[in-house]
């Protein structure tokens, strides 16, 4: 915004001082035009020296000097060319110019002061030089002064704007880039999820079932484990193809080997993240067949539909299920096929009925093709909220901000002016005015405009439309009033309070549309004034350069604010919008970056207590699945993924639902497990949890026949506790360390007692203060 309106300020000078100082030499005398040439055509060429240092940049201990040689050499022309005509020149030239310096160097305030002192002094001057008897006048030089403060306020106030809607912007964008880096968190987390279910808990799972089978495809599956778990989620870029993804398959191994009929419509092009989705997706369902199907053949197609969009379907003959019968605790199809479809913005769909066979589809859309095709679809369901929205939300913010200050900037000078400059010219010349009353009347009329326009902008609101135009028509009435009840020798003159001042009432009710409403006022204004002129007569040429230098000077300023605030309501503020939305993107991925890298390193550090090792060990050939401590490790961790899997389900008692998903697991082994429930459940943190329910997933892990698990509530505390009949002791084997979770003081006490092969563990955690749990 700076820039901007230091390039405004100096073509807006510099078109000034060419067109004024043009018109003051056409309004002089033949013998006084030489002899003012040598001051004007250096001030012509300072401020081409100004304009084409806005392309490059000069110094500032250059651009100072010119600017004040302006100044000068201007105020030094009017005694040379004499007349009104020249006092009018200088005095328009000093004026624009000492407006124009408070936003040419509006972050040297100092300098803008004493360009604008020395203005009001090179006037004086020039006064003082034309008639050496008298003293210069006041009324100008104070006006002069008071247009500089003026303009500094506007400069402030519209600051001040934009420094707010940056604050705003700035607040929306760190709420915003706070949900994204908790969407990509939360999708990273549930990949992380479905990858660990796919992999390591799967595999664990079966060597801890340990039926005498062969495990020579064991090896291979555990490093590929390894692999899987190790690497860094979330950072696919690019394209891939699906139908190549898809004929990599694995098809299993041994007696679980599913043969696969492919019938893929390639290639077919995606992003990689859907494209990888579908494909773990894929290779998690052919595991399901193996496993449930009772068939070892299934059919895998693909095709592409229409706007970048592909299907890919699995089917097979097996024995099929009901799939609203399975157990949400199952992560097999709600996280490694629904789940990760969702997370990128695709869907999938399991249908199936006992006895005739399963049908899993996946679909994804290219959302930005579709919506360019123009079927006028809603995007739905995406993780992040659109960056297009984004975007346009932070440029309304800002144009609605800076419009603000412009109408209320426009105001204050508004009020300012016409019970200043305005009031002193009427009251001062009540006897030139035909009749006196209307334009008494005109003046009352416009103070009710600013003080409606105030009553809105003042509260924060924008003036209704239909205000808008009744005020406006009224400023029209105000101009034609002034320019017919006035002398057309006295327009533009000391007694002409309407001609400056209308435009500005104007502008802030005109200030949110285009210049071309404003303009089109302007010119309004101008035709009525020209039309009284006229209609009493043609003027000579030196009042016509005189009325041409009040017009330019008063209009054409005016007219050149209306652009600048068109420039930046609908230039500058898209171009800042657009900067901000990409440096906030670019802040958004380097958090999700970090953020996601430290959780993988987490999630990581958690896996190296028990499950890497346990992986390492079948990977190499150093721990077998034969061997009953090997499969009874692998049974406690893969209890202790099953209660990782129910953290995040959304229940009423999600401690309950923890201990039941490792007594699951038990249950896979073949044990008998008992739960009883005592008391009302309340709220645990999700660290307690962890440490209450890890014991219970170490002693089920390593049960071969009963158990008996208990979860007691009271008012003050919480108690989870487990009995084994013929519980293998894991003690010292590191498996009573809490794993998958982080770093935390410990907050429950653990109880442990022997006997022969039956085992007691009781794990409580006691309240802080009482939080209306109660006995049932």
């Amino acid at each position: 915004m700076i820039l901007t309106l230091e390039r405004y300020g100096v073509w807006l000078r510099s078109t000034v001082v060419c067109l004024c100082g043009a018109l003051g030499v056409v309004s002089a005398e033949g013998a006084e035009i030489l002899p003012a040439m040598p001051l004007l055509v250096p001030a012509l060429l300072a401020c081409g020296v100004r304009l084409y240092a806005l392309r490059r940049p000069l110094p500032s201990a250059l651009l100072w000097p010119l600017d004040a040689a302006v100044l000068v050499l201007t105020g030094l022309s009017q005694p040379v060319l004499g007349g009104d005509g020249a006092e009018v020149m200088v005095e328009a030239i000093v004026s624009i110019s000492v407006i124009t310096f408070q936003h040419e160097w509006a972050t040297r305030p100092a300098a803008g002061a004493t360009l604008a002192a020395l203005g009001v002094a090179v006037c004086a001057l020039g006064d003082l030089l034309s008639s050496p008897g008298h003293g210069p006048e006041v009324i100008p030089l104070a006006r002069i002064l008071i247009l500089a403060g003026l303009s500094r306020a506007a400069y402030l106030i519209v600051r001040a704007r934009a420094r707010s809607a940056d604050r705003s912007a700035a607040l929306r964008a760190a709420s915003r880039r706070e949900a994204d880096v908790a969407a990509a968190r939360r999708a990273a987390e549930r990949e992380y999820l479905a990858t660990l279910h796919d992999t390591a808990s799967a595999t664990l799972l079966m060597v801890s079932q340990g039926d005498g089978r062969d495990w020579s495809w064991l090896p291979a599956r555990a490093r590929q484990d390894l692999e899987a778990l190790s690497a860094m989620p979330g950072f696919e870029t690019g394209n891939v193809d699906l139908a190549a993804l898809l004929g990599c398959v694995p098809e299993g191994e041994g007696r679980d080997r599913v043969r696969l009929k492919t019938h893929i419509d390639g290639p077919l092009a995606v992003p990689s993240g859907p494209g990888l989705a579908i494909f773990n997706g894929v290779r998690e369902a052919v595991t399901n067949v193996a496993r449930h199907a009772g068939v070892r053949e299934a059919e895998l197609r693909a095709w592409a539909e229409e706007y970048g969009g592909v299907v890919v379907e699995l089917s097979d003959a097996g024995r099929g299920f009901d799939p609203e019968s399975v157990p949400a605790r199952r992560r097999g199809i709600s996280g490694s096929i629904i789940g990760r479809m969702h997370a990128v913005s695709g869907s999938a769909s399991v249908t199936s009925y006992p006895g005739t066979g399963t049908r899993v589809q996946w679909r994804w859309h290219d959302r930005a093709r579709a919506s360019q095709a123009g079927d006028g679809a809603q995007v739905t369901g995406l993780p992040h909220p659109p960056r297009a929205r984004a975007h346009t939300a932070v440029v309304r913010l800002i144009r609605r901000q800076l419009l603000h200050g412009a109408q209320l900037a426009a105001l204050l000078i508004c009020l300012l002016s016409q019970f200043s400059f305005s009031l002193h010219q009427l009251t001062s010349h009540q006897g030139v005015y035909r009749p006196a009353w209307a334009q008494t009347a005109a003046f009352v009329c416009l103070a009710a405009v600013a003080a409606t326009g105030a009553a809105h902008l003042l509260r924060g609101r924008q003036i209704p439309p239909r205000v808008r135009w009744w005020s406006l028509g009224a400023v029209l009435t105000v101009s034609a009033t002034g320019a017919f009840t006035l002398p057309a020798e006295r327009l533009t003159g000391a007694p002409d309070w309407v001609f400056g001042l209308v435009g500005w009432h104007a502008l802030f009710l005109l200030a949110d549309l285009r210049v071309k409403a404003f303009a089109a006022f302007l010119a309004a204004h101008l035709g009525l004034n020209a039309t009284a002129v006229f209609l009493s007569g043609a003027p000579t040429a030196a009042e016509s350069a005189v009325m041409g230098i009040s017009a330019i000077s008063i209009c054409g300023f005016q007219l050149s604010v209306g652009v600048l605030m068109t420039h930046l309501l609908h230039g500058t503020a898209p171009a800042a919008g657009t900067t901000s939305a990409q440096e906030e993107e670019l802040r958004t991925r380097e958090r999700i970056h970090e953020d996601m890298q430290r959780d993988h390193k987490e999630r990581y550090r958690a896996l190296m207590a028990t499950t890497v090792p346990l992986l390492v060990g079948l990977g190499h050939g150093v721990l077998s699945p034969h061997d009953e401590d090997v499969r009874l490790r692998c049974g406690v961790e893969a209890a202790r993924m099953r209660r990782l899997f129910a953290e995040g389900d959304a229940v009423v008692d999600p401690l309950l639902n923890e201990v039941r998903a490792c007594v699951e697991v038990a249950e896979h082994h073949g044990v008998t497990v008992s739960l009883a429930v005592r008391g009302r459940p309340g709220e645990v943190p999700l660290e307690v949890r962890r440490e209450l329910v890890d014991p219970v997933a170490v002693i089920l892990g390593r049960t071969r026949s009963t158990a008996r698990v208990t979860v007691v509530w009271t008012p003050r505390a919480v108690r989870v506790s487990v009995i084994s009949e013929d519980c293998t002791d894991g003690h010292g084997t590191g498996e009573t360390a809490p794993a998958h979770g982080r770093a935390t003081e410990p907050k429950v006490s653990v109880a442990r007692t022997a006997r022969g092969g039956s085992v007691w563990v009781e794990a409580g955690w006691r309240r802080t203060a009482v939080s209306g749990v109660e006995l049932a």
